[in-house]
């Protein structure tokens, strides 16, 4: 993990590689609960049974699931103290290149593409995020977050 005290730390990382998170073995149950929570209920993440004759011969997880758990991967690679406040800005692009079967694990590789100032004497980070499937060609998800901190 990296950590950093404060704006003017958070302005040294732009380009840095931040690692990668632990691996996260996606499980049915985690799929059913995201289901349960935003009323997405589509047989190829639901119906254990049906999905295995469907196009992935499994069930696979929601593409929103995938990208939700950037969020705890995210704190295992960054630790931002001697600030007042960090917000999740929002999402310039965001892509599934491929399913994520229920028994899969996955993880994240992240790193700091810019650093820039706002408002206030804060710092903007935009990050390329990459959610990798363990044994997989392509990744689960890749996305570029923002994330806005201030002092």
């Amino acid at each position: 993990m990296i950590s950093v005290n404060g704006i003017d730390e958070l302005k040294t990382l732009a380009g840095r590689d931040l690692g990668h998170s632990a691996w996260l073995e996606v499980t049915q149950d985690r799929v059913n609960q995201f289901a349960e929570a935003t009323g997405d209920h589509q047989w190829i993440h639901v119906d254990v049974e049906k999905a295995k004759q469907g196009p992935f011969g499994a069930p696979i997880a929601h593409g929103y699931l995938t990208l939700s758990l950037v969020i705890p991967f995210f704190s295992e690679l960054l630790q931002v103290s001697g600030v007042s406040m960090g917000i999740n800005y929002g999402l310039d692009k965001v892509r599934f290149p491929s399913p994520v079967k229920v028994g899969s694990k996955i993880r994240l590789a992240a790193t700091v593409a810019e650093v820039t100032p706002v408002g206030g004497g804060g710092a903007q980070l935009k990050l390329d995020f990459t959610v990798e499937i363990d044994g997989g060609d392509k990744p689960a998800c890749v996305a570029r977050p923002i994330y806005r901190y201030y002092p």
